[in-house]
């Protein structure tokens, strides 16, 4: 179900959008803002604002499968901080069925690659992912024999939203956020929307909608936090502002 908020603007195809708003030199924001605060603030986005839309729908179905070893390195990396990371997962863009294995690395100065192929597996490493995953991991000193321990590890489902702002800045808004770890713990949250923008560099007329509501960006990933609400033993400092705020134990919901 496309979001209410999305109807009245008009509407960008995907080529239009690229063409108009690639953004490969970006910087991206996160929020976590309730369904109320978020149909608020975007009711308030100006008019010109255009809508991503493809074969008529105004909104496309994510699924995704994070991999990680059974300790959870991928994981702990990210919850300590460790400036060489990575994070594996198969996306599944379920409306065209469609499916890419991206890698995210960070290596030791801080920069961050985003890298995928095809894939024609979505719940399961195949012999050639797990060949692409090593070179990716090797390369941040990682020991690519990791890459034999990697399982499927947590799911996340959710409908995205993505608009151009007339300044040229793009947003996407994720509704019906749901997560399911292999443990068979699941939670499901449609009381919660994740804003994400994407701007050349300047704060988008987004960004500054939801500043002047006092929300502010906050460092969330669906993986991460989600497996940390999911699972409260695991160390989770890093998050633990979002978690106390957003991720109390009772809205987990068993399988």
């Amino acid at each position: 179900m496309t979001p209410a908020f999305a109807d009245r603007f008009a509407a960008i195809s995907l080529d239009e959008l690229v063409a108009e708003a690639e953004l490969l030199t970006r910087v991206d924001r996160k929020y976590l803002l309730t369904a109320a605060d978020a149909e608020r603030v975007l009711a308030q986005v100006d008019d010109r604002t255009r809508v991503l839309e493809i074969d008529g729908e105004r909104g496309s179905q994510y699924g995704t499968m994070y991999f990680d070893t059974p300790d959870l390195l991928s994981y702990r990396l990210a919850a300590l901080g460790r400036r060489r990371r990575f994070k594996l997962r198969a996306r599944h863009y379920v409306d065209t069925d469609a499916a890419f294995l991206e890698l995210k690395t960070r290596g030791s100065r801080g920069t961050t690659v985003k890298d995928r192929i095809p894939s024609d597996a979505v719940d399961r490493l195949t012999a050639e992912g797990r060949a692409y995953a090593a070179e990716g991991i090797a390369a941040l000193g990682i020991a690519p024999a990791v890459v034999d321990e990697l399982v499927p590890t947590l799911h996340t489902a959710y409908r995205r939203t993505t608009l151009l702002l007339p300044e040229g800045a793009r947003a996407t808004i994720d509704t019906d956020l749901e997560w399911a770890d292999v443990q068979g713990e699941r939670m499901a949250r449609a009381d919660l929307v994740i804003v994400e923008t994407k701007s050349a560099s300047r704060a988008s007329s987004l960004d500054r909608l939801l500043w002047r509501a006092a929300i502010r960006p906050v460092g969330i990933s669906k993986f991460a936090t989600g497996l940390a609400a999911l699972r409260p033993e695991l160390p989770s400092n890093k998050w633990s502002r979002v978690l106390r705020t957003h991720f109390d134990a009772h809205h987990a919901l068993a399988a």
